[in-house]
């Protein structure tokens, strides 16, 4: 069943008010937006303009290449009303696991810089899953022995220092343990499991418990239910599909005061992401997730790990 038509059947299961506008207060954690290498689907102005008016609380940006606080802050003087954040993914064009990359983008002015995520399409894992290989080259988080290497440590301590958020990219289910074992070992008193069971990272429910036990909070994004072979891109085919009925199950299973729910979505000839996040919550709801659960994974937790009042 497509995703409209999901979203159509369960909105006429809700209540009217919840049914017509269920993004009132939600933040959307995971989002892309031009200008970028990629092709997207909106612009930051764009995304946060239409964001704003379905009444979202806010958005976090993300770029594979480069920090997107900076763009934040520009979009915030242009569009108030709107809290916008974005953070530093730890790829090559960065300097992979940098702590002065790290460490200048949280000195940035507007302090909109909340998120650090280790690598994504410049992970070992990432290239090995396309490649089809096990070496295929990239950017490992550990060493042979199973340990974070040294430059990691480093980071984790400037995310301890400026309490914001570590995410875990694109890398293996194995290195996503043992960086969030480190993260909680440094004093990391945020961590995001980014999109946890999606490709290439695939990490299993056992794995989520783990994560959670270390104090991390899992993250499910809608390009999941989006990728694989009904995919609209021809990129998206090769990755794994997740339904939102599985979504559902691991939502009950972890509990959702342990989760947040984002899009990943702005890719171009997908929804752009305030209506992604809109067929998400509905989706999710006709399949037993309720309106509270929903309140802890679009609204609670996204804003104690941005900072923010709850609201």
């Amino acid at each position: 069943m497509g995703a409209v038509v999901v979203a159509k059947n369960a909105m006429a299961q809700m209540p009217t008010l919840v049914a017509a506008n269920p993004l009132v207060g939600t933040i959307d954690m995971h989002v892309h937006a031009g200008p970028d290498t990629a092709s997207r689907a909106v612009n930051d102005f764009e995304l946060t303009q239409k964001a704003k008016e379905l009444g979202m609380r806010g958005v976090v940006t993300k770029n594979h290449e480069f920090i997107t606080n900076d763009r934040a802050y520009l979009v915030r003087q242009i569009i108030p009303g709107i809290e916008v954040f974005g953070g530093i993914t730890l790829n090559e064009s960065v300097g992979g696991i940098n702590p002065e990359a790290v460490d200048l983008m949280l000195k940035f002015t507007g302090g909109c810089g909340k998120i650090v995520w280790l690598p994504t399409h410049g992970s070992a894992n990432h290239k090995s899953f396309f490649a089809k290989k096990a070496d295929a080259g990239g950017i490992r988080v550990i060493d042979a022995s199973g340990n974070v290497v040294p430059e990691l440590r480093k980071v984790l301590k400037l995310i301890a220092k400026a309490d914001v958020i570590f995410a875990t990219g694109h890398v293996s289910s194995k290195e996503v343990l043992a960086s969030v074992k480190a993260a909680k070992q440094e004093g990391v008193r945020k961590v995001l499991v980014t999109h946890a069971m999606q490709s290439p990272g695939e990490l299993s429910i056992d794995d989520l418990k783990r994560c959670i036990e270390s104090g991390a909070f899992i993250e499910h994004c809608y390009l999941t239910y989006l990728m694989g072979p009904q995919a609209a891109l021809d990129w998206m085919k090769g990755w794994k599909h997740i339904s939102i009925e599985e979504f559902a199950k691991a939502i009950k299973e972890v509990g959702a005061e342990h989760c947040v729910i984002a899009t990943d979505l702005g890719q171009y000839m997908n929804p752009i992401p305030a209506d992604g996040m809109k067929e998400f919550i509905l989706a999710l709801m006709s399949k037993g997730i309720t309106q509270e659960q929903i309140n802890w994974m679009a609204k609670k937790n996204p804003a104690r790990l941005l900072g923010l009042e709850p609201m």
